[in-house]
């Protein structure tokens, strides 16, 4: 597996608080420890760390976390005035070596802005990459995901097969791995061996296939393309163009 995996979810304009975030986050990263032992501790960067850490200790605290996105607010440039409907950003990893890096874009209001995400991004080598790209543990993380910020959808893939399978500049992914929250509609019935699980009331989690959705492999290229052909049908793949300011 060569390629280049990740975790995106994606939600769009939401007025939250950093303390609301915060909240999300917490209840993100303690689940996240869940699916993963290498997930257990992150860090962030900044002055005066101590050299034998990754970076300064982070904890999955709602105090701590609702600090960290008042630190990230966007600014302007002349003036260093806070932007409030651009929301927070945050990102933390979770070693030196073969880390794992989680980037946060959350409460974000504004239609013309590049809106709310969660990524993580597992390391591009090294013996825990294998473990961390099964079905089972991105399956938990995407459960991770969709429950602590209820994003529209949340996918799995690699950016390869994301080029190969996005046919607009805007709308939904589909990966090896895709959530999609109820308020898409409803999910048709997809061809052997999708498995389609709900996620409590908030969404369906699709697993194309058990064994890793390679971009390599043109079976497994069409295969996708056809579960988003599907989805598209069903009216879940368009995502609408944000209204322009003041409207």
């Amino acid at each position: 597996m060569s390629e280049r995996y990740y975790v995106g979810a994606y939600w769009g304009p939401r007025q939250e608080s950093a303390l609301e975030c915060a909240r999300r986050a917490a209840v993100f990263f303690s689940m996240l420890a869940r699916c993963d032992p290498t997930f257990a501790q992150w860090y962030r960067g900044g002055r005066g760390a101590p050299r034998e850490l990754p970076g300064h200790p982070v904890r999955p605290e709602v105090t701590e976390w609702e600090q960290l996105f008042l630190r990230g607010r966007n600014r302007t440039d002349a003036g260093g005035k806070v932007i409030e409907d651009l929301g927070f950003s945050e990102f933390v990893w979770n070693a030196k070596k073969e880390r794992t890096r989680v980037e946060i874009h959350c409460g974000e209001y504004s239609p013309s802005g590049p809106g709310n995400t969660c990524l993580l991004y597992p390391p591009d080598e090294g013996p825990g990459r294998e473990r961390l790209l099964s079905a089972p543990v991105l399956a938990e993380v995407l459960t991770s995901v969709a429950t602590a910020w209820d994003p529209d959808f949340a996918m799995a893939s690699s950016t390869e097969m994301v080029r190969l399978i996005q046919k607009r500049k805007r709308e939904v992914r589909v990966g090896w791995l895709t959530y999609l929250s109820r308020r898409l509609g409803t999910v048709p019935p997809l061809p052997a061996p999708v498995r389609i699980e709900p996620i409590g009331a908030l969404g369906w989690l699709l697993v194309l296939s058990p064994e890793p959705m390679t971009a390599s492999n043109p079976e497994h290229v069409a295969f996708t393309a056809r579960v988003r052909e599907l989805l598209d049908r069903a009216g879940l793949i368009e995502r609408p163009e944000p209204a322009p300011v003041g409207e």
